[in-house]
């Protein structure tokens, strides 16, 4: 059986307002509902995992009446890092169990079918397995590490060696569960980093560029665009 464990954690800073980003509605519903039927769209019987910070579940369930969502999924409690949320998505999948788990990002409502669809077939075989995105613009590297604003040394890198990196990323069930057992490193910045550092080796396939992360006010307008598409 294959799951996907879609982590909404988001406090909706850079939108700057008080209503979490994943709440936000695009084209009429709110973000998260147009992730979770994203996948249900994928699969039937595809087994979905929401964690959600707790003090923001009340709310979600009021948005569930009130958009009269449908779709069925259990939901767990979000953990102080993603790492750690994972592991509350990851302790709803008995420990015997066989198969795909993908993690998600509760703010990318737009991951193309066919890319969930090259996430999990692929990773049946290649066990560790995430989607990914050319880099269309010159890279540039600060040296030493500073900010725009500071004045020191900088150069151009080759961006044909650099990819974006997307989710779902998905992995054998076995695979991710043991390596959610490492103590926590600031290194892990997402499930990828964490399995990588277990020894496992990362097999890149091709995402699509509207599966975008909305984190921002012009994100949302980028996703009110390809709603209407």
């Amino acid at each position: 059986m294959d799951y996907i464990i879609i982590v909404a954690g988001g406090k909706g800073l850079r939108m700057g307002g008080e209503i979490p980003k994943q709440f936000l509605p695009i084209g009429g519903r709110p973000i998260l509902m147009r992730t979770l039927e994203r996948f249900r769209e994928y699969s039937t019987t595809l087994q979905i995992i929401l964690v959600l910070p707790k003090d923001q579940q009340d709310y979600w369930l009021q948005l569930c009446k009130e958009y009269d969502f449908k779709v069925d999924y259990q939901m767990t409690d979000g953990g102080e890092t993603r790492f750690h949320s994972v592991q509350h998505g990851l302790a709803l999948i008995p420990d015997d169990a066989e198969g795909v788990v993908g993690v998600h990002d509760g703010v990318r409502p737009f991951p193309s079918i066919e890319v969930i669809r090259k996430c999990y077939e692929t990773a049946r075989v290649k066990q560790a397995v995430i989607p990914v995105i050319p880099v269309v613009e010159t890279l540039r590297v600060i040296d030493p590490i500073g900010t725009i604003e500071t004045i020191v040394p900088t150069h151009t890198v080759p961006r044909n060696d650099y990819r974006l990196v997307q989710t779902p990323q998905t992995f054998d069930i076995q695979l991710l569960k043991a390596a959610n057992r490492q103590p926590y490193n600031d290194n892990f910045t997402d499930d990828a980093s964490v399995v990588e550092a277990f020894g496992q080796e990362i097999t890149l396939v091709e995402g699509n560029r509207e599966n975008i992360k909305i984190t921002t006010p012009y994100d949302m307008i980028v996703a009110e665009a390809l709603v209407q598409d």
